[in-house]
């Protein structure tokens, strides 16, 4: 097998996947699964979200849940936030890596953050100013409806690439989350936008991230058709949690462990401890309330590792 360029995988499970869970996950939970996660090697676990808490009532816990964990050097937990006031909420909470949400479609982004996208621009152009003198800051930009909207269908690459270039116009570094929040998106048509958007807006200090969902069975051949575009940093839930509760139909995330187990088998290495991750996810899997995704998790370890 012959040795590929290696990937980062961030875990969503504890922001996108516990964001749609209606019965409360206490809040020593939330953290052990953390914990947990961390413990596979991974570097990067998205963990809550400053949100209002009558909009999504899990998410009131963030601050505690940051608070609890003691990182190593080499891992982050970013949060969503998806306005200004989230923002300094997570700054007043001493987290600075943080994950702007926006849609490229006017009727999901009304839908998701209750705002016209021009609204959203603007109020990211003051999260930037205000968190780009702090020397941890750190911005993610996530892209929804970048393939498909559930209230206005496919998405072209020109309207992807006009929310694009305003953020990448600031000279700020961003990794753009490039999300098919539907899970529509066709292996063909990641590659495409992936390459044209890369071509375009190539510059020191811009990364790209691939957030799939597997809502139709796609999401571990998307991510392959975009590591093929180049893109080397993959959003993913243990479990297969997630799914926007503002795109109707849409189910979980492409599930982490089935990721790594595909990576890995391909050459291209994660760095993340299998049989630790599909532990993990069994636990995640295991609380109430959640719906579950993947496939790896319930086949016999030895068929895995």
């Amino acid at each position: 097998m012959t040795p590929r360029e290696s990937v980062q995988i961030v875990d969503v499970a504890p922001r996108d996947g516990f964001q749609a869970v209606s019965t409360w996950i206490p809040t020593e939970t939330k953290i052990d699964i953390v914990r947990l996660l961390l413990n596979t090697r991974l570097k990067r676990v998205e963990t809550g979200a400053f949100v209002s808490p009558k909009a999504i009532p899990q998410m009131a816990d963030t601050a505690e849940v940051h608070a609890s964990i003691d990182l190593s050097a080499d891992q982050r937990l970013p949060t969503l936030i998806p306005n200004l006031k989230g923002a300094v909420n997570a700054f007043a909470a001493n987290i600075t890596d943080v994950v702007y949400v926006l849609s490229v479609s006017e009727s999901h982004n009304k839908s998701n953050v209750r705002r016209p996208v021009a609204a959203s621009l603007d109020e990211l152009m003051k999260v930037i100013e205000i968190g780009r003198d702090r020397p941890d800051f750190r911005l993610r930009a996530n892209i929804a409806t970048a393939f498909d909207c559930p209230y206005e269908g496919r998405i072209e690459i020109d309207a992807v690439s006009r929310a694009l270039e305003p953020i990448v116009d600031t000279g700020i570094p961003v990794e753009f989350g490039i999300c098919d929040t539907t899970g529509r998106a066709f292996p063909d048509q990641v590659a495409d936008l992936f390459e044209k958007c890369v071509e375009r807006f190539s510059r020191t200090g811009i990364d790209w991230c691939f957030h799939g969902h597997d809502t139709y069975g796609l999401g571990i051949a998307n991510a392959l058709y975009a590591y093929q575009a180049g893109v080397r940093v993959f959003d993913a839930a243990a479990a297969g949690l997630g799914g926007c509760p503002f795109a109707p139909g849409a189910s979980g995330n492409t599930a982490t462990e089935d990721l790594v187990f595909t990576f890995h088998n391909m050459g291209i290495q994660t760095g993340i401890d299998l049989a630790k991750l599909t532990e993990t996810a069994g636990v995640i899997a295991a609380l109430p309330g959640v719906a579950t995704g993947g496939h790896i998790r319930q086949l016999p370890k030895k068929r895995i590792l």
